[in-house]
């Protein structure tokens, strides 16, 4: 079949990277792209969030499958106006990528189906939402409702950094009219877990991937603030299958079967983003696509054809068997200086082409352009490439990720190294 991929970033990058090793895929285009999944499909420059524009290129070409990457397409309805033309798209549609672009919404989701999550209040009045911080017991998370492209959550024990979230949030400041209604939650405690589950519009028939587990905060150790993702590495030692099916038990189908009550059907991919305290897992939050940098560690290990995957859940078949290498991947972020509050553009990026001789590795391309006048390689954004490596064990794919890593530069680059450093502490017999 022939698949247009939507979206410009690493996430995107990777699902190319995925669907051209597909058998049941014959070619593979993507709108717009970026320099690297220029390097092995055909790319065409339209809006990926503009619906029209996106059926106008899916009948020119005659695509098979839409395969959308970032979140603003779904919640715009880029799924709906595709289903309508009578062509097939991997996404939920815009009423359940309402998980997603409204917080407050997703909330009410989870108490009407029982899923544990953090205690929480919605407001549109800085005052009240002051009121309510001061309820908590000393760890803030501060949300804006809409879509912020991964920048709008503020984790921090500081109420007087709380407080300044919720003024800038509610003022525009910060957020625009994504931020006119902002989300307070206790801050939850323990390690964190990322589940990817396809859904195939069945609220029984979904089906996990490997879980992942990523890293937000911008420097070593936790530190620093928020960011889109920093790495991250599968499988996780510390989720084996009894867990799994208890995220499945008690979040995930549960929210299925709510939004079916509702007469939303769910397909694509469902991001459960779960903490797992000292009272059991409970649900950060729910994203409606592949998360970035989760999907650049995840698709190195997929065994089961992600075309044939993406087609079932679009057209509501049965999904076919999941199955991974066992091989573990680790994905390290390479960022602009100043990422995340003011990312520095504009250098250029040396030494990919050593980086792309170390074996078992992908360098995903998320914030790059060429420049113009002579055509090469620059910074374009804040999280700049995203390296994957795999090997046998979690250590073994984590050296080879740096080791890769260490061979790009540009100035003021950043990165963690700290990505999957417990983990591959963890004795081979435990993962």
């Amino acid at each position: 079949m022939k698949v247009l991929v939507l979206g410009a970033g690493g996430r995107e990058h990777a699902l190319v990277w995925g669907l051209t090793r597909s058998a049941s895929v014959s070619e593979v285009i993507v709108a717009p792209g970026n320099p690297g999944t220029e390097e092995i499909v055909r790319s065409v420059v339209i809006d990926p969030s503009d619906p029209a524009a996106v059926v106008e290129l899916a009948n020119e070409l005659d695509i098979d499958l839409v395969v959308v990457g970032p979140e603003d397409p779904l919640v715009k309805g880029v799924v709906d106006a595709v289903q309508a033309s009578g062509r097939r798209a991997f996404g939920p549609n815009a009423a359940a990528a309402k998980l997603e672009g409204s917080k407050a919404w997703m909330k009410e989701v989870l108490a009407g189906a029982g899923v544990p999550t953090a205690a929480h209040g919605s407001f549109t009045d800085a005052d009240t939402a002051i009121a309510f911080l001061n309820t908590l017991d000393g760890l803030y998370v501060v949300k804006t409702d809409g879509l912020a492209a991964g920048k709008g959550v503020v984790v921090t024990k500081s109420q007087t950094e709380a407080v300044a979230a919720v003024q800038s949030y509610l003022s525009g400041e910060a957020f625009g009219a994504a931020g006119h209604t902002v989300v307070i939650e206790e801050g939850l405690r323990g390690p964190e877990l990322s589940l990817l589950v396809i859904c195939n519009g069945d609220p029984d028939g979904a089906v996990p991937l490997a879980p992942a587990q990523d890293f937000k905060r911008a420097h070593n150790d936790d530190l620093g603030p928020n960011t889109g993702g920093m790495g991250a590495y599968s499988p996780v030692p510390i989720a084996g299958p009894e867990l799994i099916a208890q995220v499945m038990a008690t979040a995930v189908t549960p929210t299925l079967h709510s939004l079916a009550a509702e007469g939303i059907e769910y397909n694509g991919v469902l991001y459960a983003g779960i903490m797992l305290t000292n009272d059991g897992p409970k649900v950060l939050e729910y994203n409606v696509r592949f998360g970035d940098p989760e999907c650049q560690a995840i698709i190195p290990r997929l065994v089961t054809d992600l075309g044939e995957l993406c087609w079932a859940s679009a057209a509501g078949e049965p999904l076919p068997e999941v199955k991974f290498r066992d091989e573990a991947c680790v994905t390290v972020v390479l960022a602009s200086e100043n990422y995340p509050a003011n990312p520095r553009t504009g250098d250029v990026i040396k030494g990919l082409d050593a980086a792309a001789k170390v074996s078992d590795t992908a360098i995903f391309h998320a914030g790059t352009a060429r420049r113009s006048s002579d055509g090469e390689l620059i910074t374009a954004g804040g999280r700049v490439l995203a390296v994957s490596a795999w090997g046998a064990q979690i250590a073994d794919a984590r050296a080879r990720a740096y080791e890769c890593a260490q061979l790009i530069s540009w100035p003021g680059q950043q990165y963690r190294t700290d990505i999957a450093e417990h983990a591959a502490k963890i004795p081979p017999s435990a993962v």
